[in-house]
């Protein structure tokens, strides 16, 4: 028994910690795990009983440099603070900690509690200074050796970096090849075309989130890399690894080290692990260019990254401008303000009317606001004016383009539907070479067959939905199609099948900027420079309306309200408004829908159908204070369909009749009035003259 174990230490519990700092470490060095459980047999030797001894290995695997994720150090902590530990076991001062401000803790928690630590040589007590002392230069001298370990493999691994021959993991579609040490494409045909593909539509269409709609649209997946075994599987794609695929510069054949860098973070005042930050392409360690087979060009890459940062938009930056959405306003992230030259954001209105708005603050608030209607028709019509291009080499071009995207999607299914059958197959051949006597395999392998027969019918079924709901072969008519659409860029310009980020991708291929200045005298108006890509200027001045400009014309409502008076469905309307050349207010043809809008929003309504003559109407409220259905809607203002749908839905209940020729009875209290209000302001129903009646009404009772 050593002289500083005294009684009191051995009527508490003795400690063994154990800690290997990597996982790897646990599996390759057995014989430094070993030596860390013998100290069990120390501690009975110094006097401990068995039954006093505890052995604390849950940190395994777990780096020293900090206790906030070693659940087995702090447990031991807790334990020495309550008083319940009279020794505690470590091979070395490093398995307890690597950090100077953990092990002075622990060591000034030991010496007010009365602990001893002990390793394989000698004992030491926490209160006596000259064991104190050494234990303090063992602790830093512990924490400057992880600090050198690390220098030196950082260097070696940088030095070797440099050469562009340090393994990294590659990306997808590539390989790295050991003889080498240079990254090679992936043999699969398949995985090639699928990266190739991901450039190619964002080449065209100028966001990552486009691409992965072209994907997902088409029914097209990615392979990816799984994390531990690295082996590629397809899934569908996901915007994170399509837009890491596109800021990899690997893909432009450049061997890149040093792109992030770790290091620890403050988390709500805790320290937790290390947080991977993007570095600017100016602090990366190692940047080799022309190291391996590219799949695009270094000039094709920083044009992506310069492209991808202007899809951001910042009110800061006018350089950025945004992506292309699917918002109306045509003139999204392009437009800057006349006054103070701040670039305009878009802002849509509880109406969904689009608006562009200066934020800059001024001394009378904010800069100012217009409704965007009149100056994305004026823009528009000034674009379709000015664009002449050359109708048979367009068309030409248009039709190549097309067939040529069409042959890529095909192809990714004829690659998909090979490997699948391929796999089939192999299951297929496995099965066969196997003793059909040996059942406990041959079942295995009989289920393996099975499972990829089902994936291939499966993927089968998939490619004929896409055929079936997406074009992707062209008949003779479709050629002849678009090239009588190139003739006509306006018909293509309002087509309902045109998006809008369609359009206004076909506004920035020759609009660079649009600035806007509001004009006062002689008369309000708004004054639009167009700035082209070419860099000349077109100037144009319109009319400054106070209200919402895409508005449906008074002459074209009228002619609504006497076809309705000469019993035209819907349907009929649209086709004869179609046939005058009359267009909607959004400028596009018309349909039964928005023939429909129209009349509800001009209260054109029709003679109801169906009751029979001479029947008379019922009252809109009777003697004992039940309401008809067109009572409920005059009181509402709101259709009698959209009373009946509000009984479908549960929110108004018939409380009387609604039987076959039997009017239907509602009771309307306080609780149901607030419920079919509160519908019918979330779009359930259409405002009117009745709206400020209701308001009245409100405070009376029912």
């Amino acid at each position: 028994m050593n002289d500083k174990v005294r009684a009191t230490h051995l009527e508490r519990r003795a400690v063994v910690y154990l800690r290997q700092s990597t996982l790897s470490q646990v599996h390759e060095h057995r014989e430094s795990t070993a030596r860390q459980y013998a100290l069990r047999q120390r501690a009975l030797e110094l006097g401990w009983p068995p039954e006093r001894i505890e052995i604390i290995d849950e940190d395994m695997g777990q780096s020293g440099t900090s206790a906030d994720w070693r659940a087995g150090f702090q447990r031991m902590a807790e334990e020495v603070a309550h008083g319940r530990v009279g020794a505690i076991f470590s091979l070395e001062v490093s398995r307890l900690a690597r950090s100077s401000a953990d092990w002075h803790r622990l060591l000034d928690l030991c010496g007010l509690a009365d602990v001893v630590l002990v390793d394989e040589q000698a004992v030491y007590t926490p209160r006596d200074y000259n064991d104190r002392l050494l234990l303090g230069l063992k602790g830093t001298m512990s924490e400057a050796e992880l600090y050198w370990m690390r220098l030196r493999l950082q260097g070696g691994k940088l030095s070797k970096a440099r050469r562009g021959a340090l393994h990294i993991t590659p990306p997808v579609g590539y390989e790295w090849e050991e003889t080498t040490s240079r990254f090679r494409f992936d043999p699969d045909e398949g995985v090639q075309r699928a990266v190739r593909l991901v450039f190619e539509r964002f080449r065209l269409e100028g966001s990552a989130y486009a691409v992965l709609r072209y994907f997902m649209k088409n029914g097209l997946k990615l392979p990816v890399r799984e994390p531990g075994t690295h082996q590629l599987h397809p899934e569908p794609p996901r915007y994170t690894l399509l837009l890491s695929m596109l800021h990899n510069p690997t893909y432009a054949g450049a061997y890149v080290f040093g792109r992030n860098e770790r290091h620890m973070a403050l988390v709500d005042g805790q320290l937790r692990r290390q947080r991977r930050t993007r570095l600017p392409r100016e602090a990366w360690k190692v940047c080799l260019k022309n190291h391996h087979p590219a799949y695009i060009s270094w000039e094709e890459y920083e044009a992506n990254q310069k492209r991808l940062a202007t899809n951001h938009p910042s009110y800061q930056q006018p350089d950025q401008r945004g992506a292309a959405r699917e918002g109306s306003a045509l003139l999204q992230g392009l437009v800057l303000c006349g006054r103070c030259g701040h670039r305009m954001q878009t802002a849509y209105r509880e109406s969904g009317h689009p608006y562009y708005e200066c934020r800059r603050i001024t001394d009378k608030g904010m800069c100012w606001t217009v409704s965007a209607a009149g100056i994305d028709e004026a823009v528009a019509r000034l674009f379709l004016e000015t664009v002449q291009p050359p109708e048979i080499e367009l068309g030409l071009a248009i039709t190549r383009e097309v067939e040529r995207q069409a042959q890529e999607v095909g192809r990714q299914w004829k690659l998909r539907l090979e490997r699948a059958h391929y796999e089939a197959q192999l299951a297929e051949r496995r099965y066969k070479a196997v003793d059909p006597d040996n059942r406990v395999v041959a079942r295995t392998l009989e289920r393996e067959w099975n499972e990829k027969l089902g994936e291939l019918e499966v993927l089968e079924r998939e490619h004929q939905q896409v055929l079936r709901r997406e074009k992707v072969e062209l008949t003779s008519q479709d050629r002849a199609r678009l090239l009588e659409l190139a003739k006509d860029l306006s018909y293509v310009w309002h087509a309902r099948s045109t998006t809008n980020a369609e359009r206004k991708n076909l506004l920035r291929i020759l609009v660079r900027e649009v600035a806007l200045s509001p004009v006062e005298v002689p008369e309000r108006g708004i004054h639009i420079q167009v700035l082209w890509q070419t860099g000349a200027c077109s100037d144009l001045t319109i009319a400054r309306r106070p209200s919402y400009t895409r508005a449906t014309s008074p002459e074209t409502i009228k002619l609504i309200g006497t076809l309705v008076e000469q019993k035209r469905t819907d349907r009929e309307i649209a086709a004869e408004l179609n046939r005058r050349g009359l267009l909607s207010g959004v400028k596009r043809a018309w349909d039964k829908q928005a023939v429909r809008w129209v009349r509800r929003r001009y209260g054109i309504h029709r003679q109801p159908v169906g009751r029979r003559r001479g029947r008379p109407r019922q009252p809109e409220r009777r003697a004992d204070g039940l309401y008809s259905t067109h009572g409920v809607a005059a009181l509402l203002d709101v259709t009698e369909t959209m009373v009946r749908t509000w009984v479908e839905k549960g929110w108004l209940r018939c409380v009387e009749g609604g039987g076959p020729g039997t009017p239907r009875w509602y009771k309307l209290d306080r609780s149901t009035l607030k419920r079919l209000r509160a519908a019918k302001a979330q779009g359930n129903g259409s405002s009117g003259r009745g709206a400020a009646q209701i308001s009245v009404e409100e405070g009376g009772a029912l």
